[in-house]
């Protein structure tokens, strides 16, 4: 054998050291990590690997080649491709961990099945229940709180029913920033303002406000105006209370019913859709205790009636 010249692995050896979890202990970028540390296989053969999802870092799967690992972070290389995950309708996943779920869900899309739904209809609830029994038949998850069908946005699921609870019990504490944007009728002259009332259900089971102080559930919105044109503006909302349909009350009392709401009073149906988003949902993460953050863009459509028009 010539000087200098390396030994051939044993065969096998490769892929039994792809099944591997490696320590970082300096900073560096992933691709030229697992060169340096994966033994008998070469840049060709360990691209491959991170292009199809086997490389993970503190065991959430990447694919990047530069990912910036730092000092005390493990990086596991699987030597099995990960499953086929199910294609989702209407819905993308935000986040996810052996706890909770959080989800950008798409107007038209129900949080869980309706009474009177079919048994086959589709809703968020029962797509991530068939994703997460992907990995175990006997998983399931849990809804911590819902949007209605044509509002989109951030929601939670959790994974377990202990921290479902959790969640729930302490949503008032737990939630630290919950905020929409609202497309609503008409010019919103007051730059911000507060709405707050008590809401009841009717029979025909619409909200409304109460015309007698603590003749119901305790509702409070803030909002802010961010764009005001002649006919629509754009609001961002700050939830204090959590109540059912409360935004929608409340722009109706105020007498900018959201766009295309025609059941709270809207006469317009300008984007062909609720002008209601879920942007922002902030939360001590239950079992973590560490503060969490999930943001998602205005929908584009929410701009459309302002094309155009000088902005306020």
């Amino acid at each position: 054998m010539q000087k200098g010249r390396k030994r051939p692995l044993p065969k096998g050896q490769a892929q039994t050291d792809r099944n591997k979890a490696y320590t970082v202990t300096e900073p560096a970028e992933l691709l030229p990590f697992l060169l340096k540390h994966v033994t008998g296989a070469g840049r060709n053969v360990i691209k491959n690997i991170l292009a199809h999802g086997q490389v993970a870092v503190n065991g959430k799967s990447t694919t990047a080649y530069n990912y910036q690992l730092q000092p005390g972070q493990t990086v596991t290389v699987s030597k099995e491709r990960p499953k086929e995950k199910l294609p989702f309708e209407g819905l993308s996943i935000l986040f996810e961990d052996e706890h909770l779920i959080v989800i950008r869900k798409d107007s038209g899309l129900l949080s869980v099945a309706s009474d009177t739904g079919k048994d086959n209809e589709v809703t968020a609830y029962r797509q991530l229940m068939a994703h997460v029994r992907l990995d175990d038949p006997g998983n399931r998850i849990f809804i911590v709180h819902r949007l209605d069908r044509d509002t989109s946005g951030v929601m939670l699921f959790a994974k377990s029913e202990a921290v479902q609870q959790q969640l729930q019990n302490n949503w008032q504490d737990a939630v630290r920033e919950r905020s929409y944007v609202a497309l609503v009728e008409g010019m919103v002259k007051k730059e911000q303002g507060s709405v707050k009332s008590w809401l009841k259900e009717s029979k025909t089971l619409k909200m409304y406000s109460s015309s007698r102080p603590e003749d119901g559930l305790l509702a409070v919105t803030h909002y802010k105006v961010l764009r005001a044109g002649k006919d629509f503006s754009l609001l961002e909302l700050h939830l204090e209370t959590g109540r059912k349909n409360q935004i929608r009350v409340h722009m109706e009392d105020i007498g900018h019913p959201i766009a295309g709401d025609k059941k709270y009073g809207a006469r317009t149906r300008p984007i062909g859709r609720l002008g209601l988003h879920a942007r922002v949902l902030a939360f001590i993460h239950p079992v973590t205790g560490k503060l969490v953050r999930f943001e998602t863009e205005i929908p584009k459509l929410f701009l459309k009636p302002f094309q155009g028009q000088l902005q306020n």
